[in-house]
C-alpha cells in the first residue's frame, strides 16, 4: 500500500519587526557632533597647543618682567602691563589656535563632502549650526578658563615682591580670568560661523587673521578722532576689554565689550545660518 506523501504547510514566516524610525531631535544632532568632533586627532592637538601658548607665553612673560625688575630697569617693555596682563600674553596665540580649530569644524566637511551626508541626516540644517557652535565653544571654554586661571596661579610667585604683585582675591582679578576663558570660546564660535559661511579653509581662516589682527592695524592708521570711535568695537579690541583689570579711555567697560562681542558673534553665525538655508552644500 502505497502512502501519498503531501509535502507540509510551510509556515508562514512571521514578518520581521519593523526597524524602529529614529526622528531627529536637537539632542541627538548634538551628540553627532561632539562624537565627530572628538574622533579627530586635530581637535586634540590644537586644543592640547591653545592651553601649552596660554600657560608658556604668560609664564615666560611673567618672568621676563620680574628679571626686568631686578636688574632695576622698572619692568622694561613690560612696565604697562599688570599681573593679569603678564599671565595672559599668550591669549593673542591662543585666540588664532582656537579659531583656525573653529573654521575647520565646519570648512572641513564641506572640503570632504562629508557635509552631504550631515545635512540629508538632518534636513532641517539649522541644528547643525547651532550644534557645531555648542559643541566647539563649551571646549574652547573649558581650555580658555583653566589655562588662564592655571597660568596666573603659577605666575604669582614668579612677580612676588614687584610692583604688580596681585593675588586671586584682588579685585577684578577672577572677572578678568573669566573673561578671558569667555573670549577665547567665542573666538572660537565665530571661526565654526566664518567656515561654514565661507565653506573653505583657507578663506575661513584668512578672514579670521584679518579681522582679529590687521583690521586693528589698519584702523590705528586713522586719525586719532577716528580710531577712538572705531578700535574699541572691533572684535579682539572688544574681547581683551572683557578680560583686562582696568580700562582706560576709549576703552569698554567689560560689561560692554562682552555685548558688542556677542553681537559680532551673533552677526557671524546669523551669515552662516543665511547662506546655510539658502544654497546647497
Amino acid at each position: 500500500m502505497s502512502t501519498a506523501t503531501q509535502a507540509p504547510a510551510v509556515a508562514n514566516a512571521p514578518e520581521r519587526s519593523a526597524r524602529p524610525a529614529y526622528k531627529v531631535t536637537p539632542v541627538r544632532v548634538l551628540r553627532s557632533e561632539w562624537s565627530k568632533f572628538w574622533s579627530l586627532r586635530s581637535t586634540w592637538i590644537t586644543l592640547g597647543l591653545a592651553l601649552l601658548f596660554v600657560v608658556a607665553f604668560g609664564l615666560i612673560t611673567s618672568a621676563r618682567y620680574k628679571v626686568e625688575i631686578d636688574a632695576g630697569t622698572q619692568g622694561g617693555h613690560l612696565a604697562d602691563f599688570d599681573a593679569v596682563g603678564l599671565s595672559l600674553f599668550g591669549i593673542n596665540f591662543a585666540q588664532l589656535a582656537l579659531g583656525v580649530l573653529g573654521v575647520l569644524v565646519t570648512a572641513g566637511e564641506y572640503s570632504t563632502g562629508l557635509i552631504r551626508s550631515t545635512l540629508t541626516a538632518v534636513p532641517l540644517r539649522l541644528p547643525v549650526l547651532w550644534s557645531k557652535a555648542a559643541v566647539f565653544g563649551l571646549p574652547a571654554l573649558v581650555v580658555g578658563t583653566v589655562g588662564a586661571f592655571a597660568t596666573f596661579a603659577i605666575s604669582i610667585p614668579l612677580i612676588n615682591g614687584t610692583p604688580v604683585a596681585l593675588s586671586l582675591s584682588s579685585p577684578g582679578v577672577v572677572r578678568s580670568l573669566l573673561g578671558a576663558g569667555l573670549y577665547l570660546a567665542l573666538v572660537g564660535v565665530i571661526g565654526v560661523a566664518l567656515g561654514a559661511w565661507l565653506r573653505s579653509a583657507a578663506a575661513g581662516i584668512a578672514m579670521l587673521v584679518g579681522v582679529l589682527l590687521l583690521v586693528p592695524g589698519l584702523v590705528a592708521l586713522l586719525p586719532s578722532s577716528l580710531d577712538d570711535n572705531i578700535s574699541p568695537y572691533l572684535p579682539s579690541n572688544a574681547g581683551e576689554s572683557m578680560y583686562a583689570l582696568s580700562q582706560t579711555a576709549p576703552e569698554l567697560s567689560p560689561t560692554a565689550g562682552l555685548v558688542v562681542l556677542l553681537g559680532w558673534t551673533a552677526l557671524a553665525l546669523a551669515g552662516a545660518a543665511y547662506r546655510l538655508m539658502r544654497s546647497d552644500a
